[in-house]
């Protein structure tokens, strides 16, 4: 069983550079056809100052965190991992070139099926570099037991 001591935990803290490259690429791999997505021109003619991310590509960046460290420490096994969920609540957009911090921790703990499956909820808080608070992301990792 995972602990439920490890709620609240911070489990990560690192920043990156939403490249347009990486988020062209994530748009066309997800059937996104708005150009504001692809033509720096088509977003400039849209309002945006540059290319805006994609709905759901800060998960992608999430996947980016320096340390698994704390999979270990809650004995998750790599192997029993299924991806639960992932919900997005966003407070201003963000864009290619921006660099975007994310802070992530455990916010909670709970098992289902008589402890045969554990869930992980983690939270994430995304700023931008002037410090805005971009979005916060929470999935939700589930771990098969036996």
């Amino acid at each position: 069983m995972i602990d439920q001591k490890h709620i609240g935990k911070e489990i990560g803290s690192f920043s990156v550079t939403a490249e347009a490259g990486q988020l062209r690429l994530f748009a066309k791999t997800v059937g996104e056809t708005n150009p504001i997505y692809f033509d720096e021109n088509a977003a400039r003619d849209a309002g945006h100052p540059g290319l805006p991310l994609p709905p759901t590509f800060l998960f992608s960046l999430e996947f980016l965190i320096p340390s698994q460290a704390w999979r270990d420490e809650l004995g998750i096994v790599p192997a029993r991992v299924l991806h639960g969920e992932e919900t997005f609540k966003y407070h201003r957009m963000a864009y290619a070139g921006d660099n975007l911090h994310f802070q992530t921790r455990i916010a909670d703990i709970y098992a289902k099926k008589g402890g045969a499956l554990e869930f992980v909820v983690r939270e994430s808080r995304v700023t931008n570099q002037r410090g805005e608070h971009v979005a916060d992301l929470r999935s939700v990792l589930v771990h098969r037991n036996g």
